[in-house]
């Protein structure tokens, strides 16, 4: 496997590359991570590369959201990307990315103004802007996202039809530990109580789903479900959203009849996780 740390590298590499999949990171990584990187190496099979990034993007921050404190594990992460199947690793510094005179990035006004977007402004339009220039510099034949931030996978969905990025787009299912709990790198700030009641969350959303399937097709009963099984389940959490939305627009439905997903957002202290679950016969 290949370390890359600059544009010159890269765009040398990617000359004789031939197909390219890409799974875009911000490192920290898990076995969520790990999924993705195999299921490239699944679709690349034996005749296109796999390329993973590994960048802390900046853009992403709000401004109580601290950068700096972001985990960075690079060494566990390459060996994670190299077990995996990856053939290159581009993990490049801030300044290799943007230009300290940078003025121009990537607005998203519709499927980021609900769910995680509303409650941190500005976090769609730097996924949009690292997204857009790392599909530029690696150019990519496909890119792998995973289902559990289902509103930026929509969101990268709409980026690359409304900017005709000739990408295809694949949504990886979430990778789950055994009681459930969806893994993400944020898991490693819980307590030992609030891991124990984090798993309440994926409980809560398959609560809300087994009412549907059992006929309740009203959103203010389903919502209740949910968050009735959060109280009662995982009292130290607190919530920044619960919402059923309609898979494309990601705007809130009052009933539920055919397909739809229901998400969440709750604090655990200083981790704020999320989880989703499509409601869909």
């Amino acid at each position: 496997m290949i370390l890359l740390e600059t544009v010159h590298e890269l765009r040398a590499w990617r000359h004789q590359a031939g197909r390219v999949l890409l799974v875009p990171t911000m490192g920290a990584l898990h076995e969520g991570h790990a999924s993705l990187v195999r299921e490239a190496r699944r679709l690349a099979g034996d005749s296109a590369r796999v390329a993973a990034t590994i960048f802390v993007n900046p853009l992403q921050f709000g401004p109580n959201e601290d950068f700096d404190r972001y985990p960075r594990t690079l060494e566990a992460d390459l060996r994670l990307c190299e077990e995996a199947g990856a053939d290159l690793v581009f993990a490049p510094p801030v300044h290799e990315v943007y230009h300290p005179d940078r003025s121009i990035s990537i607005t998203e006004s519709s499927l980021s103004t609900v769910l995680c977007g509303a409650s941190r402004p500005g976090h769609f339009d730097g996924v949009c802007t690292v997204v857009a220039k790392l599909f530029n510099l690696v150019q990519p034949d496909e890119a792998l996202f995973g289902r559990k931030d289902y509103q930026q996978l929509a969101v990268i969905r709409r980026l690359v039809r409304d900017l005709d990025i000739p990408v295809v787009i694949h949504g990886v299912e979430t990778v789950r530990e055994p009681d459930g709990l969806a893994m993400s790198s944020r898991n490693r700030y819980l307590t030992p109580e609030e891991r124990a009641q984090a798993p309440a969350l994926q409980a809560a959303l398959r609560r809300a789903r087994d009412a549907w399937l059992a006929g309740e097709q009203d959103v203010p009963r389903l919502l209740r479900a949910i968050r009735e099984h959060v109280a009662v389940n995982a009292p130290l959490c607190r919530e920044d959203y619960v919402s059923i939305v309609d898979p494309g627009s990601l705007q809130p439905l009052a009933r539920v009849e055919h397909h739809a997903v229901a998400l969440l957002a709750f604090w655990f202290g200083r981790a704020r996780l999320i989880d989703n679950l499509e409601l869909r016969r």
